[in-house]
C-alpha cells in the first residue's frame, strides 16, 4: 500500500507536500483518539500527560532526529528543532490557553473556597476535600515534571558549553531520559495497585497497535518532508537552511491542538503535563539519540534559546508552586518571551 501511494504522490509533485502534511496530522489525530480511550482506563491526568502523551506528540521530533542521524544530516538542525519545539511549548502553547481560559491546576480549591463563603455544607466540603487532594497530587507531580525539564535543559546547556555534543554526551542524555521514564512506569503501577485497576489488557494491545500504525505513518510523512525540504536550496524561508525551524513548527502543531482541546475541556493538568512531558522527548532524548550517530555542532542562538527555556520553566515552577495556576499576566509574558526567541533566532 505504501509504494503505490509514494509513486502517486511523486507523479503529483505539486500536491505531495500537502498530502504528507495531511498524513502527519491524521496520524496525530489517531493518537489523540486512542489517548482518550487510554485515559478512561487508567492513564489519567498527569500520568497520561507525562508517560503516554509525550511519545505521541513528540514522536515526530524523535523520528526527525533518527532520520538525520541515520542519513548524516546536520546536527545543528536537530538542536534547532528541539529548541523550537520546547520553547514554543513552554511559552506560546502554554501561554495562549492561560490567556484564553486560564490554567488552574487547583480548581477544586477555588470552588471550595467560593462555596464555603456562601453556605458551607458538610457533605460537599468532604467531597471538595477529596477533589482538592487529587488536584494537589497533580500539582506535586507537575512540579516534579517541571523540575525535570529544568534539570534536563540545564544538563544539555552544561554539556554544550564546549559548542558541540559528542557520543559520550549522548549516552548521558539518553540515560537520564530512560531513568525518568522508569520512574513514571513505577508510578503508574503503584497508582493502579492503590486504585485496584489495571491498565493492562486486550484493549491496551489494540491501542498500542493503533499507536504503532500512527507512528509508522508519522515516520513515512516526516521522512518525505525532511527529504523534500533538504533539496530546496535558495534564499526563501522554505529551504534547507531553515529545516530545523520548519520541522520544529510542524511538529509543535499536534501539541497545540492537544493544548486547545484539553483547555476547552477544562482539564488544565493534562494541558500542562502534555506540553511539559513532550519537552523531555526533545531535550534530552532527541538530542541524545542524534549524538549516538554523529557529533552535534550547536546553532548560534543555542545559549540564548537555553536561557529563554530555563527562564520560562522557572516561571512555571514559581507560579505552580506558589499559586497553583498560571495567571493571564504570566501567559502574556510567556508569549512576549516567544517573540523575543523568534527575533534572536531568526532576525538577529
Amino acid at each position: 500500500m505504501v509504494n503505490p501511494f509514494v509513486h502517486w504522490t511523486n507523479a503529483h509533485s505539486a500536491l505531495a507536500p500537502w498530502l504528507y502534511l495531511a498524513l502527519f496530522f491524521a496520524a496525530s489525530f489517531l493518537m489523540i483518539w486512542r489517548l482518550e480511550a487510554m485515559s478512561a482506563r487508567g492513564f489519567e491526568g498527569t500520568i497520561l500527560g507525562t508517560l503516554v502523551m509525550p511519545y505521541c506528540s513528540g514522536l515526530g521530533n524523535l523520528i526527525f532526529a533518527i532520520i538525520l542521524g541515520r542519513n548524516g544530516g546536520n546536527g545543528a538542525d536537530v538542536m534547532t528543532n528541539s529548541l523550537v519545539n520546547n520553547v514554543t511549548n513552554m511559552t506560546l502553547v502554554l501561554g495562549l490557553p492561560a490567556v484564553i481560559w486560564g490554567i488552574n491546576v487547583l480548581p477544586a480549591k477555588a470552588k471550595a473556597e467560593g462555596k464555603s463563603a456562601k453556605a458551607p455544607k458538610k457533605k460537599k466540603a468532604k467531597k471538595g476535600q477529596t477533589d482538592g487532594s487529587a488536584h494537589e497530587l497533580n500539582r506535586l507531580s507537575l512540579l516534579m515534571t517541571l523540575l525535570a525539564v529544568l534539570f534536563f535543559t540545564g544538563a544539555v546547556w552544561a554539556l554544550g558549553r564546549k559548542n558541540f555534543l559528542n557520543f559520550n554526551d549522548g549516552l548521558v542524555l539518553v540515560g537520564l531520559f530512560l531513568f525518568w521514564q522508569c520512574f513514571h512506569v513505577f508510578e503508574v503501577l503503584k497508582s493502579n495497585v492503590r486504585s485496584g485497576k489495571s491498565v493492562f489488557g486486550l484493549m491496551l494491545a489494540v491501542d498500542v497497535a493503533l499507536l504503532l500504525i500512527g507512528a509508522y505513518v508519522i515516520y513515512i510523512s516526516t521522512d518525505w518532508l525532511v527529504n523534500w525540504i533538504s533539496h530546496i536550496h535558495g534564499n526563501g524561508f522554505i529551504s534547507a537552511k531553515h529545516l530545523g525551524w520548519l520541522s520544529g513548527w510542524i511538529m509543535v502543531l499536534p501539541n497545540a491542538l492537544l493544548a486547545i482541546y484539553y483547555g476547552w475541556r477544562q482539564q488544565p493538568e493534562v494541558v500542562y503535563a502534555s506540553q511539559v512531558g513532550d519537552a523531555h522527548v526533545s531535550i534530552p532524548l532527541c538530542i541524545g539519540i542524534f549524538t549516538l550517530y554523529h557529533w552535534m555542532p550547536l546553532p548560534a542562538f543555542f545559549h540564548t534559546g537555553m536561557m529563554i527555556l530555563l527562564g520560562a520553566t522557572a516561571v512555571h515552577i514559581l507560579f505552580v508552586a506558589i499559586f497553583g495556576k498560571l495567571p493571564r499576566v504570566a501567559g502574556f509574558a510567556l508569549i512576549a518571551a516567544y517573540g523575543w526567541f523568534l527575533w534572536k533566532g531568526l532576525l538577529s
